[in-house]
């Protein structure tokens, strides 16, 4: 976002996103010019949180010094978003990539007894995302049936990813729609779409490094349909385009929301995001 930063706060002209999602690991800690710059969009933009390393599904313990900074950073921007994915990161060192738990009830039971104790240090719900993934070792449950079962036992919400049920349903043969149909609505609080590479039909790799293809533009309509509309979040981490191209997938999302004509207004709780 930071290179955005001059651009979005000078053109009073933009039709610019409601929501901007940030990285708390990326400014815990972070002072000087750079925090400054932070507050003064936090102080004037609603803004969601996306961890990237917490680790939820990971066999070492939690890191209770970084879910209290995480508090705190949350706290300071008065943000009440806090995200994170369903899955492991760190098997005693950060793995640097998001790793697939195995589905199995065991798995779920251990996992949403991480995310209460989450939880009670963060002091708000946790909000876990279904992730993208290029194996499923050991599973003995669907998807769809650990993601409902996590959520249920640990009373947490769902980031649901449009894009990654859609790369997963490649990668595995599964159903897209069905996924989306199974997910329990009334917990999904916001959700992503993005770009994926597609060089080989078969197997594709979630980098929100490309455009939003037709197929999750579709399935993001589906998703409106089932669940209703959610604050739906634009993620695009490299090859970033110009902000009005960025601008114009956003604006994109906006149609879409008011093609359903089920009640969207332009409020905190019914709006668009877009990456930072």
């Amino acid at each position: 976002m930071s290179e955005l930063y001059a651009e979005l706060l000078s053109n009073k002209g933009l039709n610019k996103p409601d929501f901007y999602e940030i990285a708390p690991e990326n400014w815990i800690g972070m002072g000087g010019r750079y925090a400054r710059d932070l507050r003064a969009f936090t102080e004037r933009y609603s803004f969601a949180c996306h961890g990237l390393s917490l680790s939820i599904g990971g066999i070492s313990p939690l890191n209770i010094e970084f879910l209290k900074q995480v508090r705190d950073f949350l706290d300071t921007h008065q943000i009440d978003v806090y995200s994170e994915h369903l899955s492991y990161t760190n098997d005693g060192s950060y793995l640097y990539d998001l790793m697939p738990i195995p589905m199995t009830l065991d798995a779920a039971k251990y996992v949403a007894d991480r995310v209460i104790q989450a939880q009670e240090i963060l002091g708000r719900r946790l909000i876990l995302e279904n992730v993208s993934t290029y194996a499923m070792p050991n599973a003995e449950m669907s998807e769809a049936e650990f993601v409902s079962e996590v959520i249920r036992r640990s009373d947490c919400e769902l980031l649901l990813d449009v894009n990654n049920v859609y790369v997963n349903s490649i990668n595995h043969g599964s159903n897209a729609h069905a996924f989306i149909q199974a997910m329990p609505a009334e917990r999904v609080r916001y959700l992503h779409i993005a770009g994926h590479d597609g060089e080989d039909p078969t197997l594709l790799i979630d980098t929100h490094g490309d455009d939003v293809i037709a197929p999750v533009w579709q399935l993001l309509q589906f998703t409106y349909e089932t669940i209703g509309i959610r604050p739906t979040l634009l993620e695009r981490d490299f090859n970033v385009p110009a902000l009005d191209t960025l601008l114009a997938e956003v604006d994109h999302i906006r149609q879409i929301q008011t093609k359903q004509k089920i009640g969207f207004v332009n409020t905190s709780d019914e709006q668009n995001y877009a990456s930072a």
